[in-house]
């Protein structure tokens, strides 16, 4: 295990070390790159340059909203909607509206059947308790949490919280780990806790026990709350809501993880209108389970749709027929949540190097985060395809995660740190040296004239992104920003917007500064 932890620390910093200055030789000063980190970066680049490539396409719906012809009760005269689903035994493929329409006129006088009806019970079981990437993709999706705030708040659980005379607690497990393993006594109590509070039919015969990846290290058992007496309810005047929010999340996450499956019956009816087949789902809770324990089941429950009881051959009544367009959707940047998942499932990295691999993209100026997704920046365009285009090893993501099972190998003592490090070295310090001889500093020229000795002005990159620079660097050392053209907003303000840099990422201010200290995260709508 120690020659496995030292190997990846060596293996980190000869990408490290020798990468970053080849990129502030070549690029700009205060840039970086790494093992993980690079891969990362292509990742968001790579999904980038397919939406900029997407072409929608256009197509159609069609929905019925259908009727029981009989029946007394309620429900039995509720209108259910279906959707087009085969026409002669095909997909339902709807280009254009004609197509739609035509559709539409042939079969608003057909009569509709009941072709057939299929009920099936499915059941749901519950996650795992968290471990640190779940934690942190979980965050993401319900709190809206970022991986670092996640981590950040998680640590103040971990540490210890003022409990009025009790002193500081610490609420939860390490928060830094890849086990699903939870403690014999904890389990003890959680299976009293789920009786006492839910009753034995919510309690599995034995525990429930989850599969460990591969390879994963099992340093810590899974996070979970240290105490189920201190309930979040309990604690929520001793926390903020943040911390509370959060503690929330891993306590019901671990009790409900120790609970029965919920159960479904879901009921799929096919509807004929002559050769036009029609589908229509609805799902009834048949047993809750571990589901009691959520807030918000019951509005879950009330969203599902509900089919009144039907029989097979029995006619419908057809109250309304709705064509509808849509576009198809290019695929969604990555977030937090969805950038560690694909990263735990391509076997790249640690869980606790997530939040620090995505902060440093972010301080890098390579990617920035827009309503909780990443957009790459310039920067990171410029950065990931010089090493794409040179340091290929790097970048591949089956090479990444072969590295990471060479090391693991390392750990369970089947490879052998030094020769796993030469194999590395050679080819990678050949790359670096052909790369230092190869590559020119990338310069731009523009048509703007240096006003204090008169050569032309260049485009170059420095800590804080693009700014002008005279030519005749460094004998005139005269520089200035590159604005956005926007004007300030701010009143009696002749000055332009430039995008600025900071710890906390990017953010526009004025070109007049400190004259005029207007800030803005976006451009103004308006403007842009």
């Amino acid at each position: 295990m120690i020659e496995a932890q030292v190997g990846r620390r060596v293996l980190d910093r000869i990408v490290g070390y020798l990468l970053s200055p080849l990129l502030w030789k070549k690029i700009a000063p205060r840039l970086s790159a790494g093992r993980v980190q690079s891969v990362a970066l292509r990742f968001i680049i790579d999904r980038e340059r397919e939406i900029q490539n997407f072409v929608p396409q256009e197509y159609w719906e069609i929905e019925a909203g259908l009727q029981k012809i009989e029946g007394a009760d309620i429900l039995s005269q509720q209108v259910f909607t279906a959707k087009l689903d085969k026409i002669n035994g095909k997909e339902a493929e709807i280009k254009n509206k004609e197509e739609a329409d035509s559709i539409v006129e042939t079969i608003k006088n057909r009569q509709f059947t009941v072709a057939d009806i299929k009920s099936k019970e499915k059941k749901r079981n519950p996650d795992p308790p968290f471990i640190t990437s779940t934690l942190q993709q979980e965050s993401f999706n319900k709190l809206k949490y970022n991986a670092t705030k996640t981590m950040i708040v998680a640590q103040q659980l971990y540490e210890g919280i003022e409990i009025g005379e009790e002193g500081p607690v610490g609420l939860i497990t390490y928060m830094r780990t890849d086990s699903t393993h939870v403690a014999p006594e904890a389990i003890k109590d959680v299976r009293e806790y789920i009786v006492r509070k839910f009753g034995n039919e919510y309690l599995p015969e034995s525990a429930n026990v989850y599969k460990v990846k591969k390879f994963a290290q099992e340093a810590h058992e899974a996070i979970r709350p240290t105490f189920l007496s201190k309930s979040p309810e309990s604690m929520q005047k001793y926390l903020d809501p943040d911390q509370f929010k959060l503690y929330e999340l891993i306590y019901n996450r671990f009790i409900a993880s120790q609970m029965t499956p919920a159960r479904y019956l879901t009921t799929s009816v096919f509807i004929a209108a002559g050769e036009y087949m029609f589908s229509a789902s609805g799902t009834t809770v048949v047993f809750e389970g571990f589901t009691a324990l959520s807030k918000k089941n019951e509005e879950e429950e009330e969203k599902k749709k509900h089919i009144p009881p039907l029989k097979q051959g029995e006619n419908l009544k057809l109250e309304s027929l709705h064509p509808s367009q849509h576009f198809t959707k290019p695929p969604p940047r990555f977030s937090d949540s969805s950038l560690i998942k694909l990263l735990e499932e391509e076997g790249i990295g640690r869980p606790s190097t997530y939040a620090p691999i995505i902060q440093t993209l972010i301080i890098r100026d390579y990617v920035q985060r827009v309503k909780g997704y990443f957009h790459p920046t310039e920067l990171g365009f410029k950065v990931c395809d010089l090493l794409v285009q040179y340091f290929s090893q790097i970048m591949d993501v089956k090479f990444t995660a072969r590295m990471e099972q060479e090391l693991d190998g390392i750990e369970e003592g089947t490879n052998d740190r030094v020769k796993v490090l030469q194999e590395f070295y050679g080819p990678f310090k050949s790359s670096i040296d052909f790369a230092q001889d190869t590559i020119k500093k990338d310069i731009i020229q523009t048509d703007q004239v240096c006003e204090q000795c008169g050569k032309p002005m260049v485009i170059k990159w420095g800590r804080r992104g693009k700014f002008l620079s005279c030519s005749g660097f460094p004998e005139c050392k005269n520089a200035k920003s590159i604005t956005s053209g926007v004007k300030c907003p701010f009143p009696g303000c002749t000055g332009e917007l430039i995008q600025r840099r900071s710890k906390r990422g990017s953010f526009y201010g004025c070109s007049t500064y400190p004259k005029c200290t207007y800030i803005a995260k976006t451009l103004p709508e308006e403007q842009k």
